[in-house]
């Protein structure tokens, strides 16, 4: 009877399927390859995600028809100086201290902190890539230098970088633009570099190299997909960050001076903080409701794109 019941348990162990251990990077290609949920449906079981699209949808439209609902000039003096908000229909929001139209100068305002914003992010998210895909692939030597040019750019506070660039290069949009980014990038460059440590050993990516797939094969098809979506949920993060940046920038004059931003017009409105607040107090809350909706369409995403949280659902 001993017997034949340790048989019965044997084949009892026998017909029980071992655990099979999915590590990360297993687990990153199995879910590469099962169909995937997309994610802008993945998005609307966040409703605070759909609060954060719907706000930023309402800005970029406002920004985008801001040329068409006022076409004048926002700079120009239109009107006598510090009107208040709903005493003149003419100028809903009344005039700042040089007379301009306040509503028209936060219609443009967006139009030029979104672009400034989703623009310092994609030069970040270039030269990070770049860096990163270099130094966490190639290896050696070249990640040694690599590492070091990037620690010594995330040692020097981005907003101090982007002033000494300003002040040296001149304070075009263009150049704040490119002075954010580059201050920006040693985040995007450094979690690249983990991503392309790990991934280029995976067995995934040794199995297309054993069947004599090049490197740039190997990186953009195999290795870079896998890597991408921590890259856009910090992406996300860079646009909220370049965004503050900018308006700090412009708070203390180094903005451009021939566009109207969100952050010039908290910079004319300080001077007059206690006769007219709402000059300071309007364009900070469209700052902050905009970086607001981006970290809960980031938060979304972050759930959305993690191969662990996906995982453990």
């Amino acid at each position: 009877m001993n017997v034949i019941a340790k048989i019965d348990s044997q084949e009892t162990l026998l017909a029980v399927p071992a655990p099979v251990l999915v590590g990360d990077v297993q687990g990153r290609a199995a879910t590469q390859d099962a169909p995937r949920e997309p994610v802008w449906r993945a998005l609307l079981r966040y409703p605070l995600a759909i609060v954060g699209i719907a706000v930023l949808i309402l800005l970029a439209l406002i920004a985008l028809l801001a040329p068409i609902l006022f076409p004048t000039d926002p700079m120009l003096t239109v009107a006598p100086a510090v009107i208040p908000p709903f005493s003149d229909w003419a100028y809903p929001l009344g005039t700042d201290p040089l007379g301009r139209n306040v509503l028209a100068g936060l219609a443009h305002g967006a139009r030029m902190s979104l672009s400034i914003g989703a623009l310092s992010a994609g030069v970040a998210i270039a030269i990070g890539l770049g860096v990163g895909i270099i130094a966490g692939y190639v290896g050696g030597i070249v990640d040694d230098v690599l590492m070091r040019v990037v620690e010594l750019f995330q040692t020097t506070p981005s907003f101090l970088l982007a002033v000494v660039l300003v002040t040296l290069g001149g304070s075009s949009i263009s150049m704040i633009t490119f002075a954010i980014g580059l201050g920006s990038f040693p985040i995007i460059a450094r979690l690249v570099r983990a991503e392309f440590r790990t991934l280029r050993n995976a067995e995934f990516v040794q199995a297309s190299h054993s069947q004599g797939y090049g490197n740039l094969r190997l990186i953009a098809q195999d290795i870079l997909p896998n890597a991408l979506p921590p890259v856009i949920v910090t992406g996300s993060v860079l646009v909220a960050s370049a965004i503050l940046v900018e308006a700090g920038l412009s708070f203390l004059g180094m903005g451009d001076a021939n566009v109207q931003t969100w952050g010039a017009m908290i910079g004319v409105g300080r001077t007059m903080l206690r006769e007219a607040w709402y000059l300071t107090a309007i364009p900070g809350l469209l700052i902050m409701a905009t970086i607001l909706s981006i970290n809960l369409i980031g938060d979304a995403l972050n759930d959305i794109l993690n191969p662990r949280l996906r995982r453990g659902r």
